[in-house]
């Protein structure tokens, strides 16, 4: 009987992350949670992955320290085994728009070190096993347009950690082709609050004004689209810089003006 496949999701108690791991549950994923400060909702969540027939264990990490993510991975790979789906969900955001002067030393190296060089880490971590398994999936998530290197006022280190995200998912997709491994970034569109964690049918009567296509964005937009990647005919799908994001452009609005 062949083992079943383990994903781990960074930033997986709630939103997106939350809605990630129920999807590849539900494909028959085992899942390792990973939480910052979200006990209780991981705990909750991991007991419902079980109810689905499969193993599930939640890891309290902080992707933003290096001695975190080893441990993360480190305990992963003891508890279930391996680590052979990379959702790197987690990536801190400062609300507050803010011009780049206005920004702390300290607050540049977060946004960075969670939406870059952690991501880097991360995969640098897993790789070998994947590689000696001849078989992975890692998926870094992005901003709508990434692709475009636009510039983003008021949010230029969180921009610039995301279009450098773009370059190394290409060229890391490249390098890892021939092992079997494919790498690809997700780039939602402006999926809100509660519409993290809901399924298509329960927003697609709902309108929203911004969306060109009318509708909000939903977790299941999203997790539909890694869980389809992570099947072992979705190989030949790499590198690539996917938008599920309804038409929008989060940087400019619908009538071409700057969103300060």
């Amino acid at each position: 009987m062949e083992r079943r496949k383990v994903a781990l999701i960074t930033g997986s108690a709630k939103g997106l992350g939350k809605r990630t791991a129920l999807a590849l549950a539900g494909q028959g994923c085992d899942i390792v949670l990973n939480y910052v400060r979200s006990r209780e909702e991981a705990e909750r969540l991991c007991e419902e992955i079980r109810g689905m027939g499969v193993r599930c264990t939640a890891i309290q990490a902080d992707v933003t320290r290096t001695e975190d993510i080893r441990f993360l991975v480190k305990e992963a790979e003891r508890q279930l085994g391996a680590v052979d789906i990379l959702v790197n969900n987690a990536g801190p955001f400062i609300r507050e728009r803010r011009l780049f002067a206005d920004y702390t030393e300290e607050e540049i190296s977060y946004l960075l070190g969670g939406n870059l060089t952690g991501v880097i880490a991360l995969d640098h971590l897993v790789l070998p096993l994947m590689r000696r398994n001849r078989w992975g999936r890692i998926f870094h998530f992005g901003f709508g347009h990434a692709a475009e290197a636009p510039g983003w006022p008021h949010r230029a280190v969180y921009a610039a950690a995301k279009v450098g995200l773009v370059s190394f998912t290409k060229t890391l997709s490249v390098e890892e082709a021939s092992s079997g491994i494919t790498v690809n970034m997700i780039c939602p569109g402006d999926i809100r609050g509660e519409n993290k964690e809901k399924l298509i049918r329960e927003v697609e009567h709902l309108a929203d004004e911004e969306s060109p296509r009318g509708r909000p964005g939903s977790g299941e937009d999203i997790a539909r689209v890694i869980a389809f990647l992570c099947m072992p005919e979705s190989d030949f799908l790499t590198g690539n810089i996917i938008d599920v994001s309804g038409g929008l452009d989060p940087i400019r609005s619908l009538k071409g003006g700057v969103k300060l």
